[in-house]
């Protein structure tokens, strides 16, 4: 059954015209008795009859991304710019322009009504851990367009691009076995975090593929940078059967690893093969430089404005997942062949 205007009066004990006060953001309403009536309204999720009708037919000719600048070391590397790049080279020649909106200071209540319910852009991106299924059903109800950076298992009537680290897990430990290496890690990367999850399913794939049982022991999740990386390839080395490859997160893991092995003097790759994700920022510039899959994040923007502009202009043609597939990048920290 619908819920009305009434239901909402009814539920916050005011009347009709508070609640009609509150949907026009009224001055005179205190804040206090708004944020209690849109609490209502949400939990109820009540959407004025006219407003998904109204916000269809709006166009401002503004995108907007949604970050959270609290999480800082997420916009000091190259991967958060390569995003906004690729989404900018999409919606740019279509006269579109790109807002970046903080929501760590704004709030999901505050952005709401600023940014979706005041029309101030015509869709949205957010990566995933930003995305709250609450966010997406309220965005839903309200037909309104937006895209995921990453994928959200459970939550409805999601569009969704990502890179496919599964893939690139399975791609990079391939490689190592047909490389001849045949006991190999896993080090970096928390337990908690969907793209360790993805990336450690593919290296288990690529295990059970070449008929290897998974060894514990050689799996190391932890904070991914160069000090943690050096330690968890020490514990590494103090096994009594150490591995003669290991596969890391990042190139923050991958670089600690390279100088626990030199300091150890032993030889990469003849003894020990060493792989990473992602090509940027060292890969290329080790000694030797790494073997690395090439996640292309500019390609996942580029994606993410595709499916954002099919959704505003035609949103039965658009499509609900797109993955990009990355590419292994061969060097001599792996090469024995």
């Amino acid at each position: 059954m619908k819920v009305t205007i009434n239901d909402i009066a009814k539920a916050a004990k005011v009347s009709k015209s508070t609640v009609s006060k509150v949907l026009n953001d009224a001055p005179s309403i205190p804040d206090t008795t708004k944020r209690k009536i849109r609490e209502i309204m949400r939990e109820l999720n009540y959407i004025p009859s006219s407003l998904a009708t109204h916000l269809a037919k709006q166009r401002c000719f503004n995108i907007g991304l949604l970050i959270d600048l609290s999480r800082k070391n997420d916009f000091l590397n190259h991967f958060f710019y390569d995003i906004i790049g690729g989404v900018e080279s999409v919606i740019g020649p279509l006269n579109y322009e790109l807002t970046i909106s903080n929501i760590h200071t704004m709030g999901q209540e505050h952005f709401m009504n600023r940014l979706v319910l005041n029309k101030k852009v015509d869709g949205l991106i957010m990566d995933n851990s930003i995305l709250t299924k609450e966010i997406a059903a309220q965005l839903n109800a309200l037909s309104f367009p937006f895209v995921s950076l990453g994928e959200m298992p459970g939550v409805d009537h999601l569009h969704e691009v990502d890179i496919d680290s599964r893939l690139g897990g399975k791609m990079l430990t391939d490689h190592l076995f047909a490389q001849g290496y045949k006991r190999i890690a896993f080090i970096g990367g928390e337990t908690n975090e969907p793209i360790f999850m993805n990336r450690m399913s593919g290296y288990a794939a690529s295990l059970e593929e070449h008929g290897v049982n998974i060894d514990e022991r050689l799996i190391k999740p932890s904070y991914a940078n160069a000090t943690i990386g050096t330690q968890l390839m020490l514990e590494l080395l103090e096994l009594d059967a150490i591995p003669d490859a290991v596969v890391c997160m990042n190139n923050a893991i991958a670089f600690g690893a390279l100088r626990a092995l030199r300091e150890r003097r032993i030889q990469v790759p003849a003894e020990i093969g060493v792989a990473t994700f992602d090509n940027y920022p060292l890969a290329p510039y080790t000694t030797p430089a790494l073997t690395a899959v090439h996640m292309d994040t500019f390609e996942l923007g580029v994606a993410a404005g595709e499916m954002l502009m099919d959704r505003i202009n035609d949103e039965q043609r658009s499509e609900r997942h797109r993955l990009i597939v990355p590419a292994l990048l061969e060097r001599d920290s792996t090469k024995r062949k």
